[in-house]
């Protein structure tokens, strides 16, 4: 290698060592901001208004099933899974942060900043039990009627006119199908396509699917 071509490379690797550090630095304050911000942050959820859901209103194995299909390690990851095939490597801790942490969220950099602030800030600091209660009640659950329906309660009573626990299992299911795209498993809008998933996640918990 010629003495030119190994001064462009020494050049070249100091190059993305400095950006890997200014990146690794912009990273590190926005996870420690995350973690100052995190009391308030929960705090102003708690004042916006009672949750409606705590985990005892779910049937018996009901949370389970949730757990199941989106996220099976949670109580045994810390905010991130690389492990688990499927819906698990978006934790239910992920999916928190991206409510409570991000006003829009934008596909790219912005899963780096989630990741980071799900394992350094939201999961150390907020029970696993509690980061439950804050998803059932604050999960994205698609439209109905031009609003969007946050949490299994609102959603059981905008799509089957019953709170959460007169709903049949398969009800439920159908609701739990939503959260990976809501539009395309709507319970009203797309009931042939909900129906569909919500059998297969049944049958899947029933062993009857590998």
């Amino acid at each position: 290698m010629s003495p030119s071509n190994r001064q462009l490379l020494r050049v070249l690797a100091f190059g993305l060592a400095t950006i890997a550090l200014a990146v690794a630095g912009t990273y590190s304050v926005d996870v420690l901001k995350a973690r100052h911000a995190t009391p308030g942050i929960i705090a102003g959820v708690e004042a916006e208004g009672p949750l409606v859901l705590a985990l005892e209103d779910f049937p018996e194995g009901w949370i389970d099933d949730l757990l199941a299909i989106e996220d099976p390690a949670f109580f045994e990851h810390r905010g991130v899974d690389l492990r688990t095939p499927g819906a698990g490597l978006t934790t239910l801790t992920q999916a928190l942060v991206k409510i409570l942490y991000f006003e829009r969220f934008e596909p790219g950099l912005a899963k780096i900043r989630q990741t980071l602030v799900a394992r350094f800030a939201l999961d150390p600091l907020v029970s696993k039990e509690d980061q439950l209660v804050l998803f059932v009640n604050l999960v994205y659950l698609g439209q109905h009627d031009g609003e969007a329906v946050r949490g299994f309660d609102a959603a059981a009573r905008a799509y089957f006119g019953r709170p959460l626990g007169s709903l049949e299992h398969d009800e439920y299911l159908a609701l739990v199908a939503m959260i990976i795209a809501p539009n395309t498993f709507h319970v009203l809008d797309r009931p042939e396509a909900s129906a569909r998933r919500a059998e297969r996640i049944r049958a899947g918990r029933e062993g009857r699917y590998p």
